[in-house]
């Protein structure tokens, strides 16, 4: 019978954000890298609004309209957990200035900078800022609605002179440059290394922007970010094609209502007034008083200022011994299966072989799909040039990756007059699996050619995001991959697959029967387990089955990344689950399903979460690993990271994020030593080589 004992999952995706937050308050994580994890906090934090917190508004209106209080004691603690987070963010924040400044790092405002170092920044400004600069008159029929950007920081402006008052909007064009410039040192401090951000040398020219048209007795400038609602409806007309109504969403989220405004806390109440009336903002319950600075997810790219210590030490992307010694790419996929890990092992394998398939003479088609690419994607370089040499190539895009619309829609247009043939997925049914499939004649007969994966066809995520990548000549793989693109481009044929496990088609019934599989297993007395790593956990109908083979006497180990609604510790339901969560350097990405299979284990790497929507609401793919020597690879690889006793955190039902205890231990760094071990396999035991000194517990 369901237990009815579920987290909350929005809290539990702050309980994963506080994590976050700790890695920056972490002393042991180099001194740059720290403020480059309030940066990721506050990107996290942006999307959180425009998501969840967006979802949960529209909940309250719905509990308000029913006359019921569901979800109204939800909003209300999540307010409170951010507020209590956003107290602590701006207090560290603080001891990381005096941090910095104790390492002669000193971040200026307009008001702390020298007379050399003014006369600088202004003629910077002439010289490099004033053309990116198009300020917004607000007038009695502007609607600034139209035309914010939440993306964004921007300075409001306020020109009086006399009793009159007029305002203006200036964006902060971090997408053209750097927020961060750094000034020239004084005569006698060749030491201190001084920063001063774009907001505040615009703060400074104010005059420079606007003195050229206004005349004014004071100006003085206030800053302020908004947060749109990111859903939009795509319900439309049968006639009109995806495209077009990814347009239309896109433009509806661009008028769509405010879900967060912050402002600077000394914003004149007239000033503050009028952002509300302008931007038609009622419930102030989502207007929050901050600090001088928004869009702290800049600080993702704070600057290293050349001192090797206060960053993280390198780790070269390994190249995999597997492809030396082969001619081309393909041969040496046809000797053995082969397993790439980012970010440990280099992208550049994945974009070799498609740069060769791009203009080998064998290379007869293409099929891909792609989610999320790079801005300058090499993929999509390669899969334009494949069409221009005659190669027969079809790109499946997915229109509706959030956030990424917009990036989708042109590389589509840009692929069509390439000649790449484009399919779109079905409205409501995202395709977020990582596929790509390459046919080439071999001796008259066609041969094939399958990537799998658990992450993007990224290289920019590829170097920050852990996610595996099967490369496989095998037939058993590659005809059911082929079956996959076949279903993509026509969903309501019916297939059957073996060897794959596909949402929406199969997954769920696959993954009851691989957990009951194990409850049997237990029942009958014989060696049971579960390990799973994924991102999320959130499916109520996987995790009473989790409690049900918890219960049988199935141990059960679980390395979430984010968010986990599943209750560990509770006696006679979920007593034998532990749950752990790794944050570090490298992002947490991949999904690897572990089954003891009386004692022959079976293990599969999906792009799915165990979330409703990528069991039943997407295209997912997970494959079976098939060779020993790859099971063996990322069993050894789960026992280094589940062994971890430096970044490793407890979840349970606190959501209190406590370390795992290292008592007498070892000291064991998983990531580091998940690299260490693909360096060397061969020493993959000494595992305590692989954490560096500065990440020492006492």
């Amino acid at each position: 019978m369901p237990h009815n004992i579920h987290m909350d999952k929005e809290l539990s995706w702050l309980a994963f954000n506080e994590r976050v937050l700790q890695e920056a308050e972490d002393p042991r994580n180099p001194l740059v890298e720290r403020i480059r994890f309030l940066g990721i906090y506050s990107s996290n934090r942006d999307e959180f609004y425009k998501v969840r917190f967006a979802d949960l508004r529209r909940r309250r209106l719905i509990s308000e309209a029913l006359e019921t209080d569901t979800d109204i004691w939800l909003l209300n603690e999540v307010q409170q957990r951010i507020r209590q987070s956003n107290d602590k963010f701006d207090a560290l924040y603080n001891d990381l200035l005096r941090e910095l400044a104790r390492n002669q790092i000193f971040l200026l405002n307009e008001n702390q900078i020298s007379e050399a170092q003014r006369q600088w920044l202004k003629n910077y400004f002439r010289q490099s800022l004033r053309t990116l600069l198009f300020p917004i008159l607000i007038e009695p029929d502007t609607s600034l609605v139209t035309f914010l950007r939440d993306e964004y920081t921007y300075l409001v402006v306020e020109m009086i002179q006399g009793a009159s008052a007029r305002y203006a909007m200036l964006e902060i064009p971090s997408d053209k440059t750097s927020r961060f410039i750094s000034l020239p040192a004084d005569a006698g401090s060749r030491r201190r290394r001084p920063l001063i951000l774009l907001d505040n040398v615009m703060r400074l020219c104010l005059d420079d922007i606007f003195g050229v048209f206004f005349d004014y007795d004071t100006i003085q400038a206030y800053s302020m970010k908004m947060t749109r609602d990111a859903e939009f409806d795509l319900t439309m007309e049968t006639d009109t094609s995806l495209p077009e109504m990814m347009s239309s969403g896109l433009r509806q989220r661009l008028k769509a209502e405010p879900v967060r405004l912050t402002y600077q806390r000394d914003m004149p109440a007239d000033m503050l007034t009028m952002l509300y009336d302008k931007l038609g903002i009622e419930d102030h319950d989502s207007v929050i008083a901050g600090g001088r600075y928004h869009n702290f997810r800049d600080f993702i790219r704070f600057p290293d200022m050349g001192k090797r210590r206060l960053v993280n030490e390198p780790l070269p992307a390994l190249q995999h011994p597997h492809f030396t010694g082969y001619r081309n790419m393909f041969d040496a996929i046809s000797v053995r299966d082969i397993l790439l890990y980012y970010p440990y092992h280099t992208f550049e394998h994945t974009l070799e072989i498609l740069r060769h398939a791009s203009f080998d003479p064998s290379v007869v088609t293409i099929r891909i799909n792609i989610y999320r690419v790079a801005r300058h994607s090499r993929v999509m370089d390669a899969m334009i040039h494949a069409a221009s040499n005659g190669k027969k190539v079809t790109v499946v895009v997915e229109l509706q990756a959030r956030f990424d619309e917009a990036a989708n829609l042109e590389w589509s247009r840009r692929l069509k007059s390439a000649g790449v043939q484009v399919v779109f997925s079905v409205p409501g049914l995202k395709i977020h699996s990582k596929l790509f499939l390459i046919s080439r004649l071999e001796d008259g007969k066609l041969v094939r050619y399958a990537h799998l994966g658990t992450g993007n066809f990224n290289e920019s995520t590829a170097r920050l995001y852990t996610d595996y990548a099967l490369l496989t000549k095998d037939e058993r793989i590659t005809n059911e991959v082929r079956q996959v693109f076949s279903f993509i481009e026509n969903p309501y044929r019916r297939v059957k697959f073996n060897w794959l496990i596909v949402s929406p088609l199969n997954a769920r019934i696959r993954l009851y029967r691989l957990i009951d599989a194990e409850i049997a297993a237990a029942a009958a007395g014989l060696p049971s387990g579960i390990r799973l790593k994924v991102n999320n956990l959130v499916d109520s109908g996987l995790i009473e089955r989790l409690y049900a083979a918890s219960a049988a006497g199935v141990p059960v180990r679980l390395l979430v990344r984010g968010m986990c609604t599943l209750a560990p510790g509770v006696p006679g339901v979920s007593e034998n689950i532990q749950v752990i969560s790794i944050l570090d350097r490298f992002l947490e990405h991949d999904r690897v399903y572990q089954f003891h299979n009386k004692g022959v284990p079976r293990l599969f790497l999906s792009s799915a979460d165990w979330m409703t929507r990528n069991i039943d609401n997407r295209i997912e793919v997970g494959v079976e690993l098939l060779s020993d020597e790859l099971r063996n690879q990322v069993n050894d690889i789960l026992d280094l990271l589940f062994s971890d006793t430096v970044k490793a955190r407890i979840l349970d039902q606190g959501m209190s994020n406590h370390y795992v205890q290292r008592g007498r231990r070892r000291k064991v760094r998983g990531q580091y030593a998940v690299y260490h071990y693909l360096q060397n396999p061969e020493q993959s035991d000494d595992t305590q080589a692989a954490v560096p000194d500065k990440c020492a517990v006492e």
